[in-house]
């Protein structure tokens, strides 16, 4: 429950303090006086968002307090004890909004975040604007409202999670799958490096010898003509060099007979005609091997051809290719781990998206008889606002899905989303014999604040929130209906702390408390005050929304009478 309020350099308000009670309690004033800056003031110490342009004029920064009263079993009073915080010390919110827009939000005096205030906040107070009609023009707020009549925002909130858990999967799965169709080329062009460096069969140092037996193929003629000569020279010829080193032998013999020095040379000389007689016999065996073929030339220079664009493509060695192969294949391992990752994805994607169908049809289910519970409870509340032939529905439908949409999130033809798999329309039928129609299609301005005033009726009963705030729900009626819309605010009162802004008196007179707001100039400055009416100020300000600027005896015999019709509060005389 809100018990203070202080406003300063907020709009036109310069310095303005409210202590507030239970029951309920009317604002009222002239249009313009400052009444919705109040609860705007309200709405931004419930988080909503801030902006420099709120600054007073003149002013460099906007200070907004709230001192709230916790219930100590209630979700605020859950939340703020997650966070650090005491409920049993309250709730005190202080927003400064500055020029500079660093802005600063202090919960019990610590600086708090923007998440911590929403936690806090989320179930204390409902606040029913001026854009209250507008928002229920709008039928993506139909299935909120919707949710939480039925209790279903648990539910929703577990919809949403799996449906944020999933959202990544897709779309991790969907960039796998690109990256799969744009590297198939690549995964060719690899295989077919793999193929032609494997089909070649390279050995080691295979271009060096082949370059060896291809100069030697290619010179064969000349090696058998040089090679026979040498043969010829050292040992088979006329006149050969084996020959006359025997000759030479045989002189060093008998000389050695002569000179016993000479000995070891004979013998020298003997063991140099030994190795010529092998020189010569590899030569021949060599000639044995060489021959000139033709074919065989050609086979090598093909296989050095073959290798030769092998070394140009791949790094100019042999040693390059071998080691492009070892790359090739480690690349096209990584591109099989590929579509590993895309299966992986894919068993992530089917355990978390029959979760998320299986949640979003017992969404659906629960909406389903909600629905049927909202439209017999709108029905019984706006009896009593004078539309009692009125009927009321809620339509609910699947979302078809789309071509597009992934069978993951594809449910009996309907797609699944962050909602669940519904979209949910307000139906009325306001007069006698007419269908159903949408409410944004036929309701008049009258209808839809007393369709708004029964929802938030209904909803405040399902929900844990203290404070309900009415900005002008007044809109659009006026006579018998804002007397019934009095008294159902008086018993909305009765179980919720009510804060009422309104321009008929006819509503105002059901006030527990009455506050006044006033717009004055003071010292050249617009300024809004605000002030808490006895009950002779109360006769007066009744009097002053019954007839304008001119207050009559009549007109204040009239405010005395629906006073002392109507109010039962502490104010009342």
């Amino acid at each position: 429950m809100l018990r203070e309020l202080s406003i300063r350099n907020f709009a036109i308000i310069d310095d303005l303090r409210i202590a507030f009670a239970p029951g309920l309690t009317v604002l009222s004033g002239e249009t313009g006086a400052g009444k919705t800056i109040v609860i705007e003031a309200v709405n931004l110490l419930l988080g909503s968002r801030a902006s420099s342009r709120l600054i007073r004029s003149g002013a460099e920064a906007a200070e907004l307090e709230a001192l709230f009263e916790i219930h100590p079993d209630g979700p605020s009073a859950r939340a703020m004890a997650d966070l650090g915080y005491d409920p049993a010390d309250g709730l005190l919110i202080r927003r400064i909004v500055s020029t500079n827009e660093r802005h600063r939000v202090y919960i019990n005096d610590r600086l708090a975040t923007m998440q911590a205030l929403g936690a806090i906040t989320e179930n204390l107070a409902s606040i029913s604007g001026q854009h209250a009609h507008q928002l229920l023009l709008r039928e993506d707020q139909h299935l909120l409202i919707l949710d939480q009549f039925g209790g279903l925002l648990p539910l929703r909130r577990r919809v949403r999670e799996l449906f944020q858990a999933f959202a990544p999967l897709l779309a991790q799965r969907d960039k796998l799958r690109r990256q799969e169709q744009q590297r198939q080329e690549q995964r060719e062009w690899l295989e077919f490096q793999q193929r032609e460096i494997r089909e070649a069969v390279v050995a080691p140092e295979e271009d060096a010898h082949l370059e060896k037996e291809k100069l030697r193929l290619k010179n064969a003629q000349t090696l058998l003509q040089l090679v026979g000569d040498c043969v010829e020279t050292l040992y088979s010829g006329e006149g050969s060099i084996n020959d006359r080193l025997g000759e030479v032998r045989k002189q060093l013999d008998g000389a050695g007979r002569m000179d016993a020095e000479l000995s070891p040379l004979a013998v020298r000389s003997e063991e140099v005609a030994i190795q010529i007689e092998e020189l010569a016999r590899e030569l021949r065996g060599y000639l044995r091997t060489l021959e000139s073929d033709d074919q065989r030339l050609e086979a090598v220079e093909a296989r050095l051809d073959r290798l030769n664009r092998l070394k140009r493509k791949y790094g100019g060695t042999l040693e390059a290719v071998m080691a492009r192969l070892d790359a090739v294949c480690r690349e096209l391992e990584d591109l099989d781990g590929l579509a590993d990752q895309i299966a992986a994805t894919e068993r992530q994607m089917t355990e978390v998206g029959q979760r998320l169908r299986a949640a979003a049809e017992e969404l659906s289910a629960g909406r389903g008889k909600a629905a049927r519970r909202l439209a017999r409870q709108v029905e019984q509340e706006l009896a009593g606002l004078k539309m009692s032939r009125s009927r009321f529905g809620v339509q609910l439908e699947g979302l078809p899905a789309q071509a597009a949409s992934s069978a993951y999130l594809t449910h009996n033809g309907c797609e699944v989303q962050e909602t669940g798999l519904d979209r949910a329309r307000f139906m009325i039928a306001p007069n006698v014999g007419e269908d159903l129609k949408p409410l944004a299609a036929i309701a008049s301005g009258g209808e839809l604040s007393r369709v708004v005033l029964a929802l938030k009726a209904i909803l405040a009963s399902t929900e844990a929130v203290g404070t309900v705030v009415f900005d002008e729900v007044d809109a659009g009626i006026g006579g018998g209906v804002a007397e019934l819309v009095g008294l159902k605010l008086r018993q909305l009162a009765r179980h919720h702390q009510v804060i009422c802004i309104t321009h008929l008196p006819q509503i105002a007179r059901f006030g527990d408390h009455h506050f006044r707001i006033d717009k004055q100039v003071v010292k050249g400055r617009t300024a809004t005050t605000i002030a808490r009416l006895a009950a002779t100020q109360r006769v007066e300000e009744l009097a002053r929304m019954l007839g304008g600027l001119e207050i009559t005896p009549a007109t204040l015999a009239h405010a005395r009478e629906l006073l002392s019709g109507g109010a039962g509060g502490t104010d009342v005389a």
